[in-house]
């Protein structure tokens, strides 16, 4: 394997690794946002809230799209051993 090859998949695992995180970071971030202004608006700074419902959507995503990131890691676990192998 060259150093070529060693780049393209450094990169390749950088941009999954991406692809799977940005769907978990992004809603919870746009929950958070949410909360905090509904929080700010009605006065009530319980942190718990914004803790709760970030987590269920995370639990959410997950569910909805493990599938996904599981044939996602596994596409990209047999192309790494196909490339070991030859």
């Amino acid at each position: 394997m060259d150093t070529t090859q060693t780049m393209d998949l450094v990169r390749d695992a950088v941009g999954i690794a991406i692809k799977l995180a940005s769907p978990m970071l992004l809603l919870s971030m746009l929950v958070g946002v949410v909360v905090a202004i509904f929080q700010a608006v009605t006065q009530i700074h319980e942190q718990t809230i914004s803790f709760v419902l970030k987590l269920i959507v995370v639990i959410g995503v997950l569910l909805l799209g493990g599938g996904w990131m599981l044939d996602t890691l596994r596409d990209y676990t047999y192309e790494i051993f196909s490339l070991i192998r030859s």
